[in-house]
């Protein structure tokens, strides 16, 4: 975990900070399992009140690592399934969730109030993870998209739920449709931002020394008092995820999608495979 995340305990506020500037954050299995590895430490340390996550340099997280795309566009294992060839998305590794669902879920399941501080770009899987944190700061101009459909996928990180709660249903679906770029003030007009502040990870602690400062039963109360019945039905949104996912990813239109990302050109969908599809 030490490569890939800077985790500090001070004054019982926890600082998850991602480590891996030069590669803008992004997702390769380093970091999905130092994530994942990083909640779970979060969550055994009952002298936690408060998080505050954060990424270095010119982005929070620009989603999954551009090596991840060549190999599916090669046809072998994209990294999400720990090193299995085939992509079993549906097998429950990470009690309700599998591997790249619990990247970004497992800080929903955290008790104490995780909050998210971005710059720069939360792209794909890193709009996911940003998602998954019970409030989000984030700079001027920051970057954001739903950005699946792209690579001719659907988002599959366990926090779509959370998406069509904090915003309107037609406004995801385009988002999530059209892979769209938008920027911090359209994300705040949406829901998807708490705040807009030129300097987000210092707002985010002055905001966790706040909540670090009250009843620590009350405030794990307060987050499993909203967080539930949201999440009421999550293990149903978790697993229709990864159904649908398993059923295109790997399939010759989204192995094409990718081949045209990475190659720069229009991507040429074969009609009759999308018709038996359906």
């Amino acid at each position: 975990m030490e490569n890939r995340i800077d985790l500090k305990i001070e004054n019982n506020i926890a600082h998850a900070h991602l480590i891996r500037g030069d590669k803008m954050n992004a997702l390769d299995a380093e970091m999905m399992d130092a994530l994942i590895e990083c909640g779970e430490r979060i969550k055994a340390d009952r002298s936690i009140r408060a998080v505050v996550l954060s990424g270095e340099g010119r982005a929070f997280c620009a989603g999954l690592d551009m090596g991840n795309f060549a190999k599916m566009a090669e046809g072998g294992n994209a990294g999400v399934t720990e090193g299995k060839k085939s992509q079993n998305l549906a097998e429950r590794t990470h009690g309700l969730a599998n591997r790249p669902q619990k990247v970004a879920f497992t800080w929903r399941e955290i008790e104490v109030p995780v909050i998210a501080a971005a710059q720069g770009f939360a792209l794909g899987g890193g709009f996911q993870l940003f998602m998954g944190a019970d409030m989000r700061y984030a700079a001027p101009g920051t970057k954001f998209s739903i950005m699946e459909s792209r690579w001719g996928l659907v988002p599959d990180m366990g926090t779509t739920h959370v998406m069509t709660r904090v915003a309107r249903e037609d406004i995801v679906k385009e988002l999530a449709m059209t892979a769209r770029i938008f920027e911090a003030d359209e994300a705040y007009e949406h829901g998807f931002l708490t705040r807009i502040c030129d300097d987000p990870i210092a707002a985010a602690f002055e905001t966790a020394t706040a909540i670090a400062s009250r009843n620590p039963e009350a405030v794990r109360g307060t987050k499993r008092l909203f967080n539930e019945p949201a999440d009421r039905f999550v293990a149903d949104t978790l697993m229709l995820e990864s159904v649908i996912q398993d059923d295109i990813i790997g399939q010759p239109n989204q192995v094409e999608a990718v081949k045209a990302e990475l190659e720069g050109r229009p991507a040429v969908y074969d009609e009759e495979t999308a018709k038996a599809a359906e």
